[in-house]
C-alpha cells in the first residue's frame, strides 16, 4: 500500500491537461485581422469529428485575414504537444507564402490587447509548413518572430525565419510537434521525437508585425509567459490533440 501511495503523489506541474475537449471551442479566445476580439469570422475555427479544424470554405474572400485562436490563460514554464495534419484546399487569394503553412504562437500578447486592425500578435512562432508541389525540403518547426527575436547559437539572429533540421511531411500526414519553453530562457523545437531547433532569451522586438499598440511593443523586454495560439493564414489544418504539462517548478 505504501508504494502505491507514493507513486500517485504526483504534482500538478507533472500532469498533462488537454487544453482541446475534443466537443468545443470554450476554453479558446479569436481574434481575426479586420475583426474585432471574439469574431470567429466565416466560421474559421470549428470542431468536428473530434478534430479542432481552421477552414475557409464560408469566406467570400481571404482578405489578409490572418487569424488566431488562443488559448484562455497564458503559460511561461511548460512542454506542449499538438499532433496537426494539413488539408486542402488552400485559399488561392491568400498570399503565396501561406501554402501548406501554419503555426502555433507562442510568448504571445493577450489578444484582447490587439487593435481590430492588428495584423500578427507580437509572439514567437512555431511554425509549421508541408511539402509543396516542387519536392523541394520544406522543414517543419521553424522558429518565426513577428514582434520578436531571440538568441539562436549564441548571437542574436537578425533572420524573421530560422529552420529547423526535419524532415519534409507531407499534406495529410500526422506530426507530432512539441514545444518546451522555460520562461524567458531555452526553448525547444521537437518533431517526431526529434529536437529539431532550439535558442534562448525570446524578447520583444524586430519587425513584421503592424498598426500594434506601441504600449505594447516595448522592443529589448525578455519575453517570460504568454498566451499560446493556433494559427489560420490560409491553409486548411487539423488539430486532435493539444495537450499541456505545467514545468513551473522544475
Amino acid at each position: 500500500m505504501a508504494g502505491c501511495t507514493a507513486g500517485n503523489h504526483k504534482t500538478a506541474e507533472e500532469e498533462w491537461v488537454s487544453l482541446f475537449n475534443g466537443k468545443d471551442l470554450d476554453d479558446w479566445i479569436v481574434k481575426i485581422h479586420h475583426h474585432d476580439v471574439g469574431d470567429n469570422y466565416g466560421n474559421t475555427f470549428r470542431v468536428e469529428d473530434g478534430l479542432l479544424k481552421v477552414r475557409y470554405d464560408q469566406y467570400q474572400e481571404f482578405n489578409e485575414r490572418f487569424g488566431h485562436l488562443y488559448y484562455k490563460q497564458p503559460y511561461s514554464r511548460y512542454h506542449l504537444v499538438v499532433e496537426y495534419r494539413f488539408a486542402e484546399p488552400w485559399r488561392e487569394d491568400a498570399p503565396s507564402y501561406t501554402k501548406r503553412n501554419s503555426g502555433i504562437m507562442f510568448h504571445s500578447q493577450d489578444p484582447r490587447t490587439m487593435p481590430r486592425e492588428q495584423d500578427w500578435p507580437i509572439s514567437v512562432e512555431f511554425q509549421l509548413l508541408a511539402s509543396l508541389e516542387d519536392g523541394k525540403p520544406r522543414p517543419t518547426g521553424n522558429m518565426c518572430s513577428p514582434g520578436t527575436e531571440v538568441i539562436y547559437e549564441g548571437k542574436m539572429d537578425p533572420r524573421h525565419c530560422i529552420n529547423s533540421s526535419s524532415k519534409t511531411y507531407d499534406v495529410n500526414e500526422w506530426v507530432r510537434a512539441e514545444l518546451i519553453v522555460l520562461g524567458d530562457s531555452l526553448v525547444k523545437h521537437i518533431i517526431n521525437g526529434d529536437t529539431v531547433l532550439q535558442y534562448t532569451k525570446p524578447q520583444i522586438g524586430g519587425g513584421v508585425v503592424n498598426r500594434y499598440d506601441p504600449t505594447h511593443k516595448q522592443d529589448g523586454k525578455l519575453l517570460s509567459e504568454g498566451f499560446i495560439a493556433l494559427q489560420s493564414e490560409g491553409q486548411p489544418i487539423d488539430f486532435r490533440k493539444v495537450e499541456i504539462r505545467n514545468l513551473e517548478h522544475k
